[in-house]
């Protein structure tokens, strides 16, 4: 049963990816309103998943604080590396607004992140389901925007609409390899340490990608209105995870 769970969430992930087209149906300042409030929701979500549900699963888990807060701090840093030497992104803007598209190139690391996701999410099923479910909504509020961002650079970068969806959808199915893999090798690797790396991937997502996003915005009504939905993102992982 947990691996269709894990299938069945992956899947509806991947999903995601086909949320580019809206762009064809909405105005782009309107889609621009939406993809801030989403990542505000994300942010609350990825943080909170990580510091209330994961890290704490991790610990519980393993026999050796010391060890998962090492490996919190591993999955930061290679997030970081990522992001630095191979062009890693996490992107949450307009078609225009992108300068220097490298399509294949946002295809594959879009590939890589997405199987760490199905990492993520089957590992958290395999511990408990109601971490699966937090780890869920929080990787899904999460690729909406970026989803809507690897569109915008595909466009740019000359593909067609059908063309850019259609590559989209097939690098995010690499979510759905992450999760089957982690259920068939889930005697050979340690759910606790692969948590914690989770949880760190999660909050330098946040902290790196998102909250820079969210600060951009300077008015200080919008500035309230991010605050609170990033409250929200928090308190429905928060509640979700303490569901009996």
């Amino acid at each position: 049963m947990e691996l269709f769970w894990i299938v069945f969430f992956c899947f509806i992930i991947s999903l995601v990816s086909f949320s580019g087209a809206l762009f064809l149906f909405f105005q782009e300042e309107l889609l621009r309103k939406m993809i801030i409030y989403l990542v505000a929701f994300s942010t609350g979500a990825l943080l909170g998943n990580a510091f209330l549900h994961i890290l704490p699963e991790a610990i519980e888990i393993s026999s050796d604080i010391d060890q998962v807060f090492m490996v919190f701090l591993v999955g930061f840093i290679a997030f970081f590396f990522l992001e630095q030497f191979i062009h890693w992104h996490h992107c949450h803007k307009m078609p225009k607004e992108h300068k220097h598209p490298v399509t294949y190139l946002i295809l594959f690391s879009d590939g890589v992140h997405n199987f760490i996701d199905g990492m993520a999410i089957g590992g958290a099923f395999l511990v408990d389901f109601r971490l699966g479910i937090t780890t869920f909504l929080a990787t899904l509020s999460h690729e909406i925007p970026q989803e809507l961002g690897d569109f915008g650079i595909l466009i740019h970068g000359g593909w067609s609409k059908i063309k850019a969806l259609l590559f989209n959808f097939y690098s995010a199915l690499t979510i759905i390899l992450g999760g089957i893999a982690v259920y068939f090798l889930e005697n050979v690797i340690n759910l606790g340490l692969l948590l914690s790396f989770v949880a760190g991937n999660f909050v330098y997502i946040a902290c790196s990608d998102l909250i820079p996003e969210i600060k951009k915005e300077g008015r200080l009504k919008d500035n309230y209105r991010h605050l609170l939905i990033f409250l929200l993102g928090l308190g429905i992982v928060y509640v979700l995870g303490n569901l009996e």
